[in-house]
């Protein structure tokens, strides 16, 4: 059994048991548990005793709220050489784990229990076994704070029925268990409260004994139950298009335009970008060295900094974005997102 403050590991069975254990941060990731979860998925990988891995999260809350903002916010402000550098090489190592994750040779088992977000859609969503629940909390809700949607997440937005990922991405609204599947983050729906058991039956009887004794049927998704509004206004060629669509439309389309317009506008402009793009890329490697180069971009942008003081730093939430408002982004600062990274993402 190998244990630190930030993720717990052990074997138990013949089953790799991987606990995120921040809990009072929802899990956040940061560097050393990314290193920590790259080390054990390759040992475990070569170790014939260990035949599957379960990821989970410690407290109630939830699997992983995310990366460690505050720490990409400092590296982000850092003077001289090493401005920058700490988030380039957290984002680096976090992208090769999740292409890991998405390759790995044994099933991989997540529970997507409680708030499921950003880098924690990135430990879970590209294993074999995604497992939702009642209580699962889900967002990619990077144009928040002046980011992009990465870890692979544009490989699944841009994969999602109709234009249901554009909604998801441009928004970063908040969605279900139900939804999580629907929109193909997830696979399977269990019971919150039935977790235990089910991560009992696993051990006790193995992957597929647990899903047939414990998985139930989702609930209808209210997001694809919209899917006509949805795929009517984000149809457009702009987002400035997209939102005048919504506001032309009505009803629930007028308050996915709200939180669009509250976004910071570059974000939302290369979101649109990437998750079109990520559509024409035909592996999840090939999709996260494009988000590592919009992550990198999003590093030397006015709005990821302001943008983290305004929601976690000063705690104000009025973001003060630049440029200002979506008319006011120009295809020429969204294309310079695309360029190549100075140090591109290689996988071995």
């Amino acid at each position: 059994m190998g244990e630190n403050e930030d993720v717990l590991v052990t074997v138990d069975r013949g089953v790799g048991l991987i606990t995120l254990n921040r809990p009072k941060a929802i899990n956040s990731l940061n560097h050393h548990m990314v290193t920590v979860m790259a080390q054990v998925l390759t040992r475990w990988e070569g170790d014939d005793a260990v035949r599957a891995v379960v990821v989970d999260g410690a407290g109630e809350r939830g699997l992983c709220a995310g990366g460690d903002i505050v720490a990409i916010y400092h590296s982000a402000i850092a003077d001289g050489p090493e401005k920058g550098a700490e988030a380039r090489q957290f984002w680096y190592d976090e992208y090769l784990l999740n292409a890991h994750i998405g390759r790995f040779g044994k099933p991989y088992v997540a529970l997507m229990d409680g708030i499921v977000m950003g880098g924690g859609v990135g430990i879970s969503a590209h294993g074999r076994v995604r497992i939702a629940t009642d209580t699962t909390k889900m967002a990619m809700p990077e144009v928040g704070i002046g980011f992009i949607p990465d870890v692979g997440g544009t490989w699944i937005l841009s994969r999602a029925p109709g234009r249901l990922g554009l909604h998801a991405a441009l928004t970063g609204v908040t969605f279900n268990g139900a939804d999580a599947i629907a929109m193909g983050f997830a696979d399977h729906y269990v019971p919150h409260d039935k977790l235990p058991s089910f991560k009992d039956t696993l051990l006790r009887e193995g992957i597929d004994a647990a899903l047939a004794a414990h998985v139930s049927d989702p609930p209808a998704s209210a997001l694809a139950a919209q899917r006509d509004w949805i795929d009517e206004c984000y149809a457009g060629q702009t987002a400035t298009d997209i939102v005048a669509a919504l506001r032309s439309h009505g009803g629930p389309a007028v308050e996915a335009a709200d939180l669009i317009e509250g976004r910071s506008p570059i974000s939302v402009s290369v979101a649109l970008e990437a998750v079109r793009r990520a559509a024409k890329l035909g592996t999840l490697e090939d999709v996260l060295r494009q988000e590592y180069r919009t992550s990198c971009a999003s590093l030397r942008s006015h709005d990821l900094v302001e943008g983290i003081r305004a929601q976690v730093i000063d705690k104000d939430r009025n973001p003060k974005w630049s440029p200002a408002s979506l008319a006011a982004v120009t295809p020429a600062d969204v294309e310079a997102y695309f360029a190549p990274a100075d140090r591109e993402l290689e996988f071995s």
